[in-house]
């Protein structure tokens, strides 16, 4: 069963096995980030904690982000993450979101910064005025999935190198996944891991995942499931 954790007056996290979204209130209207793994209630989640109008936005489309998205008619989502979202059976209308708009709840404005890499239409959440970034999987300290469709390391990289620009907006990242929460200079660390595995200089594991070889390359401050290199010999 998800556990939900008040942060503040205005903001919950929704603790679901492995994985965590976020429930965000403004004056007007409520966002969920992302719906969870094995959460098809996320909105009566919502409900139970504020009798606002829910709206839902996801970071991207993995499964274990988008478990209650049925329970809406229409959500946000980065329009360059809709055919992975739809190859995942993915139903409803998606409302597209692109980088640096504004979602407004009530006196809370909401930037969309878009980070594809690892996954085609991936976004973190510039929560403005409170200086918090929600970064879906993309930022974590957890070992960040990059393997099979839909991966790309070298654009994840740019990402990360693009995201480092709007480190001075925020104090503080909220992760989907691993310790809770993180800090802004994580980021720069992810740019530089993501370029030694591009440029061979760092040595990685092969190990199983899902019944599949994945190289493992691990970091101290986190880790990167990789495809296992193809051996040009």
């Amino acid at each position: 069963m998800a556990e939900i954790i008040q942060i503040n007056d205005t903001t919950w996290r929704i603790e679901d096995g492995g994985v965590r979204f976020f429930l965000l209130l403004g004056t007007e209207k409520a966002l969920l980030v992302d719906s969870g793994m094995r959460t098809q209630n996320a909105k009566q989640i919502a409900e139970s904690v504020t009798k606002l109008p829910i709206m839902l936005l996801n970071t991207h489309a993995d499964p274990d982000h988008i478990s209650g998205n049925g329970s809406f008619d229409c959500f946000y989502m980065h329009p360059d993450e809709e055919d992975y979202y739809r190859a995942r059976s993915g139903q409803g209308t998606i409302l597209p979101v692109n980088d640096n708009e504004i979602i407004d709840l009530g006196d809370r404005p909401l930037k969309i910064i878009f980070i594809p890499g690892h996954t085609p239409g991936s976004i973190a959440v510039l929560d403005i005025k409170n200086r918090v970034l929600i970064s879906g999987d993309s930022v974590q300290g957890g070992n960040i999935f990059m393997f099979k469709e839909g991966r790309n390391l070298p654009l994840y990289a740019e990402s990360m190198k693009k995201l480092s620009m709007y480190t001075d907006e925020f104090d503080v990242i909220y992760p989907s996944h691993g310790s809770f929460p993180v800090s802004p200079d994580l980021i720069a660390k992810l740019a530089e891991g993501a370029e030694q595995i591009i440029n061979g200089t760092v040595e990685g594991k092969v190990i199983d995942i899902f019944g599949a070889p994945v190289m493992l390359y691990k970091f101290p401050y986190a880790g990167f499931y990789c495809d296992v290199p193809v051996n040009k010999n």
